[in-house]
């Protein structure tokens, strides 16, 4: 079994949900869309593999919109188009935050700013936290989606929808691949002064985020677990 992650930017390493994939005999690979150079300018040109080669498809996180169409140019609609063919081919697919907004655009519904943005770590309300749990997970986004034809959501919160499901796949709002190392570079990257812009304390949100590392990878393994096991429709060895 083969998973590819699409890492939109060069701040998104897979983390523990590829660790956990590995741990469960899958070969990751993984693609970079916008290189580190152009990560102000991320419109540019990128091919998408074929789906055929790849049992998973994970796309990750962003800092732009998934709405953003003027901003992010080229790529965006191509990989609308592609995450659509997957999904409804029958496709495993973990969409990871911006991944999720993507999944949810592809198939018909939509994505748009929220009236705020969510930074931090954040319990959430699951109907299926079988699959999803309560968390808390950490979350950075400023959007959200409105659900697809034929998507059920099984999570949320008083601010956006947190997870649905559709056919072969699995949209989470939150990011379950974070650790502080991968905090650590986003804040480098300008996530420092959002955080600051949002009334909270960076230095105090990297040691709460040290001090849940440990029990964030439990949660996320049982996520990937579940995903991999009640989701995706794969018949493993």
């Amino acid at each position: 079994m083969k998973v590819l992650f699409v890492q939109h930017d060069h701040v998104s390493p897979t983390g523990p949900v590829g660790d956990r994939f590995r741990a469960r005999g899958f070969e990751t690979e993984e693609i970079l869309v916008v290189q580190q150079h152009q990560f102000g300018q991320p419109n540019v040109h990128f091919e998408f593999p074929d789906i055929a080669n790849f049992d998973v498809i994970v796309p990750l996180g962003a800092p732009w919109g998934a709405w953003d169409d003027a901003c992010i140019g080229n790529w965006l609609i191509p990989e609308l188009e592609w995450i659509r063919a997957a999904a409804t081919s029958g496709k495993a697919i973990l969409g990871i935050c911006f991944g999720g907004q993507l999944l949810a655009r592809a198939l018909g519904g939509s994505v748009a700013p929220g009236p705020k943005g969510e930074i931090g770590w954040t319990a959430i309300m699951s109907d299926e936290q079988s699959i999803v749990s309560n968390g808390p997970w950490f979350q950075f986004h400023y959007d959200r989606w409105r659900l697809p034809p034929g998507a059920v959501e099984i999570a949320r919160n008083p601010v956006a929808s947190q997870a649905f499901t559709y056919r072969h796949c699995l949209a989470v709002q939150f990011h379950p691949e974070l650790t502080a190392a991968g905090l650590k570079d986003w804040l480098a990257w300008g996530g420092d002064k959002k955080v600051i812009q949002d009334g909270q304390d960076p230095e105090v949100m990297m040691q709460q985020t040290m001090a849940e590392e440990a029990a964030a990878r439990e949660r996320t393994n049982d996520l990937v677990d579940a995903f991999i096991d009640r989701v995706s429709g794969l018949k493993l060895a």
